[in-house]
């Protein structure tokens, strides 16, 4: 696997993970310049809706395809927002929207724990019986205000305290290290690199 097609429009998501991915030497590829259209994501888990982008990916470009699916999933709110965490006020999608409706449905909860979770999949062929799958999560808690200016969708909510900050406040090369998608891809490279030996 020389290249690999991220199924991906977010440009955000598309950054981190060519960054993580660049020590395998891989041509890391948006599905955006083949013109591929987003998948549907109708599941109701992470790994379901990965592997549904993975394969759309695969099929319309002919070539190896990864597919992250994730979001932010609330303990007091049973998981939720979870698999619609990009789309939780609805469409259009708008990540100050979504906080402010978290913060919304959270108000008064003393119980503000929370984790970001990721499942990747990697198909080496839209029919590949056997996908390459990982996970990875990060845990914090739900401030009640905002803080920070980097990051995207809910960072400027979720605060880690080992680092006593936001995502939204780390430097990208922490938010890689301690990042739910990072972890991921750190798996996923593992795996990859025991393929190859």
């Amino acid at each position: 696997m020389r290249k690999l097609v991220i199924a991906t429009g977010n440009a955000h998501k598309l950054s981190e993970i060519r960054a993580l991915l660049e020590p395998l030497n891989m041509a890391v590829i948006s599905q955006a310049d083949f013109n591929v259209p987003e998948a549907a994501e109708p599941h109701c888990t992470f790994i379901e809706n990965a592997l549904t982008k993975a394969r759309h990916a695969a099929r319309l470009t002919g070539l190896p395809a990864l597919a992250d699916d994730s979001g932010i999933c609330v303990e007091t709110l049973g998981g939720a927002p979870g698999v619609i965490s990009a789309i939780y006020a609805g469409e259009p999608r708008s990540d100050a929207r979504n906080n402010a409706k978290l913060l919304e449905t959270m108000r008064g909860a003393t119980d503000r724990r929370a984790h970001y979770h990721c499942a990747l999949v990697l198909l080496r062929h839209a029919d590949d019986p056997q996908p390459i799958i990982a996970e990875g999560q990060w845990h914090g808690v739900i401030l009640e205000t905002p803080r920070g200016e980097n990051g995207f969708g809910y960072d400027p909510l979720f605060f880690d305290a080992e680092l006593q900050q936001t995502a939204a406040e780390i430097s990208a090369a922490d938010k890689n290290r301690m990042s739910h998608r990072g972890k991921a891809l750190r798996a996923l490279a593992e795996k990859l690199r025991v393929m190859r030996e």
